[in-house]
């Protein structure tokens, strides 16, 4: 056992007996008496780890991990641990930057991701934080530190100054830190990912879904500057595509005017087997976009030029480049009102579209995404499905017997003005007598026990 023990001018010491039974001490110097006892319990449970020859409890080597070289120097002194190395300390600053560096294997919108959970867990625990004294309710805190405006770095207009992240950014936040962190435990830097209880998957947020009208949409696309823009928006509105990846990857060659079809290709899902690519439909909103501008792009290119390698989309082409600003502007020039989430409820307004008019593996099919995926983040119920659901046949005159409030029932027993309800037997069956023939005897089927 471990004692913590004062002298007069508040010199805290602990006394303890070692694995080798030898009595030691470890003096601390003038720090409070709670500090001295949370010391204390660790020095037993290092000494009861000892003897035992066990690794140490996860919270001692946290707690060892996350001492300064004063108390730490001290603890290997009397044998408690084994002298620090140079160097040996891992900061959160560093092994951030060195796992991202040692990635090239990742795309570009993936890097944005991880730099902007690399800010938020720099601005809280400080980039010179030593990982292992990184707590799993540190981890707790740092998340509800997520749901303040402080971890914000863009604040939008409809967006106040006390609101933090939203609930799918904050869980790709997390999960983001969970892979920082278990590269750390992979090279054994940490024993324990302290992130590893909390939610990292990220959800469905229908709050924010909008169905894009297709009147809003023809005033949307009579309202762009250009005929670019006019293709840019009907490959998201009318071809579902991903903006930006799989518009700027679209090139004329790709196609297929003949056919009918175009090929598209599909950065985010080129890692799924067959999902490098997938054919989509030229739809008429599509056709007429697509050959208006071609016509454009014919007549200010000099003869024998191949169109076939060249981008449909010439511009925004850099990481930099701000489309959203760009057709925020757009919808206001129609005289709309801008939806939440621009161009993914573009693209979820036609995934719907499709799945009501086509079967469901072939509209998620020419959107790129399985069924699944389809229902649990892009189809929606519309107003035109209540409208279809509550739709009432007019009673025509070959119909007369048709109730007009429940389609397809018959009218019993009510007549019609200036008719007479019809007996249900004829007059003459009336006056015959009724007969009733046993077809047993009297005293039934059971004998009688009289």
């Amino acid at each position: 056992m471990a004692s913590v023990s004062t002298d007069p001018k508040g010199f805290r010491t602990i006394h303890f007996t070692g694995a080798d039974r030898k009595r030691r001490t470890l003096r601390l110097g003038k720090v409070a008496l709670k500090s001295a006892e949370l010391v204390c319990r660790h020095v037993e449970a290092l000494v009861s780890a000892s003897i035992l020859g066990n690794a140490p409890a996860d919270e001692t080597t946290r707690w060892i991990a996350g001492r300064g070289a004063y108390l730490y120097d001290r603890l290997a002194a009397v044998g408690l641990v084994q002298p620090r190395k140079v160097d040996s300390v891992v900061e959160l600053g560093p092994h951030i930057a060195n796992y991202v560096a040692k990635r090239t294997d990742v795309k570009p919108n993936t890097l944005i991701q991880w730099r902007h959970t690399k800010r938020s867990l720099l601005l809280y625990f400080g980039a010179d934080r030593p990982l292992a004294s990184i707590t799993p309710g540190e981890a707790r805190d740092w998340e509800r530190w997520l749901k303040t405006g402080k971890a914000r770095m863009n604040r939008y207009a409809a967006t106040k100054a006390t609101e933090g992240l939203a609930i799918n950014t904050l869980r790709k936040r997390v999960s983001v830190a969970k892979q920082f962190f278990d590269d750390a435990v992979s090279r054994e830097l940490i024993p324990k990912n302290p992130f590893s209880e909390l939610k990292g998957t990220v959800g469905t947020n229908r709050d924010r879904d909008h169905f894009v009208s297709l009147e809003i949409s023809l005033k949307v696309l009579d309202a762009c500057p250009d005929k670019e823009w006019r293709v840019l928006f009907s490959l998201s509105r009318w071809g579902g595509l991903r903006c930006p990846s799989e518009h700027l990857g679209l090139k004329w060659g790709d196609i297929d005017w003949k056919a009918g079809r175009f090929t598209v290709r599909s950065p985010k899902t080129e890692h799924h087997d067959g999902g490098a690519e997938r054919l989509v439909p030229l739809f008429p909103e599509l056709r007429t976009e697509l050959q208006d501008l071609l016509a454009a792009v014919k007549s200010q290119s000099p003869d024998g030029t191949d169109l076939k390698a060249l981008p449909v989309i010439t511009r925004y082409r850099t990481q930099n480049a701000n489309l959203r600003s760009r057709l925020i502007w757009i919808i206001k020039r129609a005289g709309q009102t801008p939806w939440p989430k621009l161009f993914q409820n573009l693209r979820a307004t036609r995934a719907t579209e499709l799945a009501g008019e086509h079967p469901a593996h072939v509209a998620a099919a020419w959107l790129g995404h399985s069924t699944l995926i389809a229902n649990k983040h892009y189809w929606r119920v519309t107003e035109s499905d209540f409208s279809k659901a509550t739709e009432v046949d007019q009673p025509s005159e070959e119909s007369p017997t048709q109730n007009p409030t429940f389609p397809g029932t018959i009218q019993q027993g009510i007549p019609r003005p200036g008719t007479e309800m019809p007996p249900a037997f004829p007059q003459e069956a009336l006056s015959i007598p009724l007969q009733i023939t046993y077809s047993m005897p009297p005293e039934g089927l059971e004998p009688s026990t009289l």
